[in-house]
């Protein structure tokens, strides 16, 4: 597993498609911020709520100079029908092999109910214009989340 990313590292380059069958890659975003937050699976209870909050906050975060960028293991149609169901109007990025996820160190062992596994962890990294980590939170609470990181970005919700 890779090293977490810490403030000043190089935000690893990716390129992925997103629910839409579109080449999205970090690079598109090159001269903004970009909140890249992974999270384990589309549609699930945890992962929606996180997903809904961005997209509650998205015209704070878009006004700050924030953009936003989900990325999970999901495949492109599962990605597709997340979006449309919550009205989700940021890219989300499929990463079925978990390459990108590995190399912001979002992929690792996790444990529940006493048993190990490899897994995605829920992480967010703040990508500053000049394409270097700002802020890199690792195992953060799906409910709650965007709120604080709202709060640790100094943008009012």
């Amino acid at each position: 597993m890779a090293e977490r990313l810490v403030p000043g590292d190089a935000a690893p380059d990716f390129r992925l498609s997103d629910s839409t069958g579109n080449s999205v890659g970090l690079q598109d975003f090159r001269g903004r911020n970009t909140v890249v937050y992974f999270y384990p699976a589309a549609a699930t209870p945890g992962c929606t709520k996180q997903a809904c909050d961005f997209r509650d906050s998205l015209a704070a975060l878009q006004g700050a100079g924030y953009d936003v960028v989900g990325i999970s293991p999901d495949p492109v149609e599962k990605l597709a029908a997340f979006a449309e169901a919550e009205g989700l109007p940021f890219p989300l990025l499929s990463d079925p092999d978990h390459a990108v996820a590995e190399a912001y160190a979002a992929w690792g062992e996790k444990k529940n109910y006493g048993r190990s596994y490899d897994g995605l962890i829920r992480s967010t990294v703040v990508v500053g214009p000049d394409g270097k980590v700002a802020l890199a939170q690792y195992n953060v609470r799906a409910t709650g989340h965007v709120a604080k990181l709202l709060r640790d970005l100094k943008v009012a919700a």
